[in-house]
């Protein structure tokens, strides 16, 4: 029996209530970032990457609440009995959120106060204007008068509309009694901090005060330097009680707001929503305990949050910004600098792509293997008087470094057939993509927009080049966005090839796209709303008939979230065949593993590290067992989710290739299954347990193990003949 097996039987005895069919997947995610925030303790890590993961988790939440409370909340108020998988209507599932978001903000606040006095030793300081010297003091006023816009406190009471607070807003409330003869005895206001000015500003220094000979960096709050001169705001009064509110919004975009938006194109229809966001309702609030009962009673009634979305934090509030204080003057307290390498194949081609790919398919390794060589790829065929024909697919690409877009205008200035089939409904990412498709137009780049009611969210290009009197076909296809900054923390898979089926398939894709139609069946990949779901489902039924025979049968998977039923259920089926089963799943999960009966040959664990895990990858034994050179290995771009496999357009491509599939198999997913220093075991009752070495066992981090070997790529050689003796299976 394996450790994660005896802590699912050990979780299994101490849970008086039988573990559920499914969990939920919003509690699931909760735990997820409670992963997450448990990085911010983990003593390996540089002391600012310990505040980043602190940061992150604090970014996560606010994104929970944006996105997936408002509608929960809509439900529970019009009493709405629908229940979810394991069984909570609305109403509970709020209560329940709200219970769990509870702790993990008394969580964040303490991990707060522990890194903060770490960061103070080590020179870092966020101090209080009234520990700054008097010279200090007369800099503070000066920056006061300058940079501060006028001081506009605002009443709140009954006869006064409460102002416009954007999302993630603070605002200072205030209660003063008057000391003025005639005026109102008490009144309550709020002062709105300004969002232009960044959260922490730096306290100018002379450079003597010194730690371990870096200087000594200190920063005020905006929201502190606001109270420090509250009193300038309210002449004639005393303040009896001052404290920060913070709002968030609801940010879903809802694209279907009246009958008659069906007639307008989807792009005018994103443009009136992204309109409408920022008026989202309020969907939490957090405060500080020194405000006043009466005004925070009023707040609460005013904004409409309930007693169960509104959190009292006590040391610091906006968590999120706390990763405005990795500074780079001091990298010393983060992770050592890593440059992925460039692929091998590509070198021994001097760096020909279009040579690279002909001579044989090829997987590159982010970020382990530089993002630079997808650019080169379309650099490449922009300047390559060959190619007549680029077709891209874009989600998410950078604000700033935009070399794909760039690449893309290339060619179209070049006279070349350019189109660009932009997503413009990503989340958060609306705005830059309808930017980016204006500008794509302009250069002279066909834009396509894609669907009202699916999402493109398949990574794909295709180069059409004339090579010999023919058109030849190169394609990428990966499981990341295009986008240069991500790739560089995200681990994903790009895929380079000239092979006729795949490249037909991907043609048929866009073809599809083109006329606005939604893909049909493939012959080689498999592609959403109507083939993955279809595809995994028959491998793994064929596994269940390999099991029932008695020959090997073993599935791994790998990939962000795990949350379709059916999909599940199908995998329930399997386990109790008596396949076995090995998850990776990072995020939501809600598949329950190690209950006899129902999963028992499941074991499911969570990566978090230095490298958020994105990449999707799918295998299955045939047969034969894992790892084995017959097995069926995918990788996707698609998560086992609802919304992945019935709502978006994704593809999932099988690896023939000998070197690819035992790279993707026996180094990346044996890579990730042997991870013993930041990998959590699920647990059947919900929870988690963070891996360790055990028995003489040896230790085993994937993310070092990637940074220090280079990819099978270009190199010729076996993982069995190259790998240190660690990662065979």
């Amino acid at each position: 029996m394996g450790v994660a097996h005896k802590l699912a039987e050990k979780s299994v005895k101490e849970t008086k209530v039988k573990p559920p069919r499914y969990f939920n997947r919003e509690l699931s995610w909760l735990n997820f970032n409670g992963r997450v925030l448990e990085e911010a303790g983990n003593a390996s890590y540089p002391l600012l990457e310990r505040l980043r993961f602190l940061s992150i988790s604090g970014s996560n939440l606010d994104e929970f609440y944006m996105i997936r409370i408002g509608e929960i909340r809509d439900h529970a108020a019009e009493g709405d009995e629908e229940r979810t998988p394991d069984g909570l209507s609305p109403a509970e599932l709020l209560a329940k959120v709200g219970a769990a978001v509870y702790a993990m903000l008394e969580k964040q606040q303490s991990v707060w106060v522990k890194l903060r006095a770490e960061l103070d030793q080590a020179g870092i300081k966020v101090t209080p204007p009234e520990t700054l010297t008097a010279d200090e003091l007369t800099w503070l006023e000066g920056y006061f008068h300058e940079v501060f816009p006028e001081p506009k406190p605002i009443a709140v009471d009954n006869e006064h509309d409460l102002p416009f607070i954007p999302n993630k807003g603070f605002v200072l409330g205030v209660e003063c009694e008057s000391e003025t003869p005639g005026a109102p005895a008490r009144i309550q206001a709020i002062l709105p901090v300004p969002l232009d000015i960044p959260r922490f500003i730096p306290v100018p220094s002379n450079g003597k005060l010194t730690v371990g000979g870096h200087p000594v960096l200190r920063f005020l709050r905006i929201e502190d330097i606001v109270a420090f001169y509250a009193d300038r705001y309210f002449p004639g009064f005393k303040i009896i009680s001052k404290g920060l509110f913070r709002v968030l919004r609801d940010s879903d975009l809802d694209l279907e707001e009246k009958a008659e938006d069906a007639l307008l194109t989807i792009k005018k229809r994103v443009e009136d929503a992204l309109k409408r966001r920022p008026e989202g309702p309020y969907i939490r609030l957090d405060m500080e305990p020194t405000i006043s009962v009466s005004l925070r009673e009023f707040m609460l009634r005013r904004l409409g949050v309930g007693h169960g979305q509104a959190f009292v934090k006590r040391e610091f509030m906006g968590i999120a910004d706390l990763s405005k204080l990795i500074v780079s003057e001091r990298k010393d307290l983060q992770f050592p600098p890593y440059e992925g390498r460039f692929p091998e194949r590509v070198r021994e081609h001097n760096g020909d792509c279009f040579a690279a790919i002909k001579e044989k398919d090829f997987v590159v390794h982010h970020p382990y293997e530089s993002f630079d060589v997808v650019l080169q790829f379309l650099k490449q065929a922009a300047n390559d008087p060959a190619v007549d024909i680029i077709k891209w697919t874009l989600y998410r690409t950078s604000k700033t470094d935009l070399g794909i877009v760039r690449a893309l205008t290339d060619a179209a200035k070049a006279k070349k057939e350019v189109t660009a089939f932009i997503e413009i409904k990503a989340r958060f990412d609306e705005e830059l993509n309808l930017r980016l498709a204006d500008e794509l137009q302009a250069a002279g780049v066909r834009v396509e927009y894609g669907f009202d009611e699916l999402k493109t969210h398949a990574k794909l290009g295709l180069i059409g080049r004339w090579e010999g009197g023919k058109r030849a076909i190169y394609c990428h296809l990966g499981t990341g966005n295009y986008h240069p900054q991500t790739a560089k923390i995200y681990t994903d898979l790009s895929f380079f090839t000239a092979d006729d089926a795949i490249c037909r398939d991907v043609a048929r894709v866009f073809g599809a796209l083109n006329d606005r139609r939604i893909p049909s069946a493939l012959t080689t990949l498999a592609n959403s709303p109507h083939g993955i779901r279809a595809r995994i489902m028959q491998h793994i039924d064929e596994e269940i008939i390999y099991a029932k025979e008695g020959r090997p049968a073993a599935i791994w998977m790998k990939m962000n979230a795990l949350v379709d039923l059916a999909v599940i259920d199908k995998l329930y089926e399997a386990s109790n065949a008596g396949v076995a089963i090995k998850l990776v799943v990072r995020g939501m999960c809600s598949l329950v593993p190690g209950v006899k009966g129902q999963s028992e040959n499941i074991e499911i664990k969570s990566v978090i590290g230095r490298f958020l895990e994105h990449s999707r990858i799918y295998c299955f034994g045939n047969g034969r067992g894992l790892p084995s050179n017959e097995a069926h290995v995918y990788f996707s771009s698609a998560d086992l989710m609802q919304r992945n496999l019935d709502r978006r357009v994704e593809v999932m491509v099988p690896l023939t290739n000998d070197t690819v599939h035992e790279q993707v198999l026996e180094q990346i997913m044996v890579a990730m299954l042997k991870d013993n220093e930041q990998s959590w075991t699920i647990l059947p009752d919900g929870g988690s347990v963070r891996v360790k070495a055990v028995d003489g066992e040896q230790s085993f981090n994937a993310h070092h193990y990637f940074m220090s070997n280079p990819s099978l790529s270009g190199r010729g050689e076996s993982v069995k003949a190259s790998a240190p003796p660690d990662l065979q299976w």
